[in-house]
């Protein structure tokens, strides 16, 4: 009986061997076959050419140059190998000299893997002219790969450094959202360059093929090229460049926009700086340089500058009081130079008064206290909503990152910031454009051709993406037909600012073409501490001067360009601003942008 048992055991034993045989080696056969295929062939991701930034003339603003990268054979970091990698990089480091030996090590170190495969780059970029006469050299040893590379380069420098935008290296947080950054290894930091980064990295391609188990290439076995697209933008460089000569030793932002459509010519944030330093690496001294200058290179005033609009807000404030019917264009004040109020004297710019005003006179000759008078009769109430209708306190949608909103103070807003109620001085202030009131200097461009037109269009530098043209809509419904009725007397009123003699810019602006506009004069906030610790004594006065404004359009009985120019410590705007108006109108008349 234990014989049987025993036989019994050893033939159910060969019979589960031969189940699990049969099943390895017939049913499993698929499954295994499959993995097999996966081990022999081999994925390679290929990086995309970043697409290039052109003018609306098809000059290059941002383009790729090539080059070369130089790989280390990977697993060399270990104890009986690290000799090999020093001797390489110190081959390296001798006959190109510009790379150290210390950060190519260091490079090395990081990105090595015991499960990598591939060269490891210890150079990211090589120029053809300087690996040109070391090729043979760098070919020659089996350790040493050289690749086509390539670097972003920007042909202007600093011109159109705001717009442009620059690329910098792939942090580790982009890197786990975007495996196309995390490939080609940086992507967009600043303006177009980042707000257009997933169109102009475009999408990564692959190359499948067959390896032996010592990973060497067999054959290929399938291909899919990378794509890529180019964005054309609404920028004239050359225009560009002429507008950045006028603005030469200013501080400020100028802004050129079609107020049919909501083009933008020109854009400039003043001072500006040289991209490509940002491209090859900056030293911590050129840092600290930039980070330190008191006229804040790095900081995009179109739309990041928050500053009190002066008397450039007149207009919207206006229209804001004859809307409601609080006040008629033929409501007349009295200005004698100053309102007393709470115990405040609020003075006008004209220490003597402007005597009796209306609505167009007090336009044309910038009287505040028609506006502290017509502000108090109307209330806050009924300005702020209607100025945030028109555009402020929200972003303009332009097609550049971090648009900054600014502020339209008002009884809610105030309440909501401070905890605290609204005083009748604050909306005098308000009335003038100034006190809490902020706003940025392409917002101030986009009311312009609101007004120029009477509907709104969304600012914007890209026409064109991959050779399609890229379209935005025009808000009609910004003005209601009542609001609407009272553009033909403001319009009026600004065309007597620069053309009837005691407007406020009639002695500066000089033009070929016939011009619309209002100048403001903005009081500096405040400097910070930090500042002020960094100020000379001599240049306390010209940091806590006035913001000078010029805002306008032309031609003035058809309206199809828009020039804002705010010049920082620049103190009036007619008198500073003015010559740079005209100049730029007649050069838009003189290349064929204007018809009159």
């Amino acid at each position: 009986m234990r014989i049987k048992i025993l036989l019994y055991f050893f033939a159910f034993v060969w019979l589960v061997l031969l189940v699990r045989i049969y099943y390895i080696s017939i049913k499993s056969n698929a499954y295994y076959e499959e993995i097999a295929k996966q081990n022999a062939v081999k994925t390679i991701e290929l990086p995309p050419l970043r697409g290039a930034i052109l003018d609306r003339n098809n000059k290059p603003l941002s383009v790729n140059k090539l080059g070369f990268s130089i790989g280390v054979r990977p697993q060399l970091s270990s104890k009986q190998n690290i000799h090999i990698l020093e001797k390489e990089i110190a081959f390296l480091s001798e006959i190109l000299p510009l790379y150290s030996v210390a950060e190519m090590k260091k490079q090395y170190l990081r990105l090595d893997s015991p499960y990598g495969h591939d060269f490891v780059p210890v150079i990211s970029f090589v120029s053809h002219e300087s690996i040109l006469p070391v090729f043979s050299k760098i070919s020659m040893r089996e350790n040493l790969k050289i690749e086509i590379s390539s670097k972003r380069q920007y042909p202007h420098g600093d011109l159109a450094s705001h717009v442009v935008g620059y690329v910098g290296k792939t942090d580790i947080n982009e890197a786990k959202d975007d495996p196309v950054a995390k490939l080609v290894g940086y992507s967009g930091r600043t303006g177009i360059e980042k707000h257009y980064n997933g169109v102009l990295q475009g999408e990564k391609g692959y190359k499948k093929i067959k390896v032996t188990a010592f990973n060497q290439e067999i054959e290929e076995v399938s291909k899919s090229l990378p794509k890529s697209s180019d964005i054309v933008l609404s920028i004239d460089i050359e225009l560009q460049k002429y507008v950045a000569t006028l603005f030469e030793g200013k501080s400020g932002a100028v802004v050129i926009m079609d107020v049919r459509n909501g083009e933008i010519l020109v854009a400039g944030s003043f001072p500006e700086y040289d991209l490509n330093r940002f491209v090859s690496g900056l030293s911590q001294e050129e840092w600290s340089a930039l980070a330190t200058d008191l006229n804040h290179p790095f900081t995009n005033k179109l739309i990041n500058g928050l500053y009190p609009p002066g008397s450039v807000i007149k207009m919207g404030v206006g229209l804001a009081l004859l809307s409601s019917g609080i006040i008629t264009p033929y409501t007349n004040f009295w200005c004698t130079g100053t309102l007393e109020l709470g115990g405040r004297d609020f003075r006008c710019w004209k220490k003597d008064g402007h005597g009796s005003v209306n609505y167009m006179r007090a336009i044309k000759e910038s009287c505040d206290d028609y506006f502290y008078k017509a502000s108090l009769k109307g209330g806050i109430d009924n300005i702020s909503p209607f100025l945030e209708k028109i555009g402020f306190a929200k972003k303009t949608n332009i097609d550049l990152p971090r648009e900054f909103v600014g502020s339209v103070p008002g009884r809610a807003w105030k309440m909501q910031k401070y905890r605290q109620g609204w005083y009748q001085g604050e909306t005098l202030i308000t009335s003038i454009g100034q006190g809490y009131f902020l706003v940025t200097p392409l917002q101030v461009a986009r009311y312009t051709a609101l007004l120029a037109t009477g509907y709104g269009v969304t600012p914007h530098f890209v026409s064109k993406i991959d050779g399609n043209d890229v379209l935005y809509e025009i808000d009609n419904s910004i003005f209601s037909e009542n609001e609407k009725k009272y553009l033909k007397i403001t319009r009026e009123a600004m065309h007597d600012v620069v053309n009837s003699a005691g407007g406020t810019a009639n002695r500066y602006v000089k033009s070929k073409v016939k011009i619309a506009g209002k100048t403001g004069t903005a009081q500096v906030v405040g400097i910070s501490q930090t500042e002020k610790k960094r100020m000379k004594e001599q240049d306390m006065e010209y940091y806590q001067r006035s913001h000078a404004w010029l805002t306008t359009y032309a031609p003035f009985n058809n309206p199809q360009y828009a020039v804002t120019i705010m010049i920082e410590h620049g103190g009036h705007g007619g008198s500073e601003a003015g010559p740079m108006v005209s100049q730029i109108y007649d050069k838009l008349l003189e290349l064929g942008y204007i018809e009159q």
